[in-house]
């Protein structure tokens, strides 16, 4: 097929769908650009013959993270992009719109091209001493936190929040290779924030979610009276290309820390956090006498 009518047969198709929204009430409102990507890539694949459950295998990814991208509710990994590139004979179309894909907007700015390297990462650390971590919460503790913000949010803003945090819990069970650790004060759980009912029901959630081969749980219990985190929150990546990133996150505002000098800071303190903090398997015995003394 001629280059010329492939391009013309993929503009087409995003001038007539682009305006398109998401009927499922339970995801977030894609972003524009992420719908136009999902189109142009949707139309590539027809182009192949290919449906979704035969595509999927060919990029080494499940057939709900293709449903996923196509419908614009999820930004591509740019390893999928380069696979898909590859499997479709797509022209550098699909790489050239991946570079303007931007995430949905119930996430925050500054938190977004930290988001957008979640999407690549082969290892992931996450180190929280103030609240569950977002990727771990469920939805009753995070209406509860989404509920006491300040300014006052609006029920619509609330939803757009519970749902791009859903969104990004979806990168537990679609990404199985990626190993994700966290580390969480021990404090923090016995806090009950939302009340009995809700951390009976996030305790159950961490014992289920620590079942996954790729997560562990590590708490830094309350008896450990100094360690290497005191500064505040740590979270680290890998990607698949081996280059690693931080992130510090503040009042109203986020820092994406590239520094090979003070990523290699954060290391030595995760590093030793993980000395200082219980075992996987002591977290989750402190988890299940917790949740009985409730």
């Amino acid at each position: 097929m001629p280059y010329e009518f492939t391009l013309w047969t993929v503009r087409v198709t995003v001038r007539d769908h682009v305006g398109m929204t998401n009927s499922t009430t339970n995801e977030p409102e894609p972003s524009d650009s992420l719908k136009t990507f999902g189109l142009v890539h949707k139309a590539f694949r027809k182009r192949a013959g290919l449906t979704q459950e035969e595509f999927a295998p060919l990029v080494r990814y499940q057939p709900s993270t293709v449903a996923s991208i196509e419908q614009g509710r999820r930004l591509p990994p740019r390893v999928y992009v380069e696979r898909a590139e590859e499997v479709l004979d797509a022209f550098g179309v699909l790489r050239a719109a991946a570079k303007y894909a931007t995430r949905e907007p119930g996430l925050a700015s500054w938190f977004r091209k930290w988001a957008d390297l979640e999407e690549q990462a082969i290892s992931l650390y996450t180190f929280e001493n103030r609240l569950v971590p977002g990727l771990l919460q469920t939805e009753a503790y995070a209406r509860t936190l989404f509920n006491a913000r300040l300014p006052v949010l609006t029920d619509s803003q609330i939803e757009a929040q519970l749902a791009a945090r859903a969104d990004r819990q979806r990168l537990l069970t679609e990404m199985p290779n990626t190993a994700f650790n966290f580390i969480v004060e021990e404090h923090i759980v016995n806090r009950a924030t939302g009340g009995t009912n809700v951390t009976r029901e996030l305790i159950d959630h961490l014992l289920a979610v620590t079942e996954l081969r790729n997560v562990e749980l590590q708490l830094m219990p309350a008896t450990r009276h100094i360690h290497a985190g005191l500064n505040g929150p740590i979270q680290l990546l890998e990607t698949s290309d081996n280059d690693w990133f931080g992130y510090c996150e503040g009042q109203e505002s986020g820092q994406l820390i590239v520094s090979p000098k003070t990523v290699s800071v954060l290391h030595m303190r995760y590093a030793k956090l993980r000395s200082q903090a219980l075992t996987p398997d002591d977290s989750r015995s402190l988890l299940e006498r917790t949740r009985g003394a409730l």
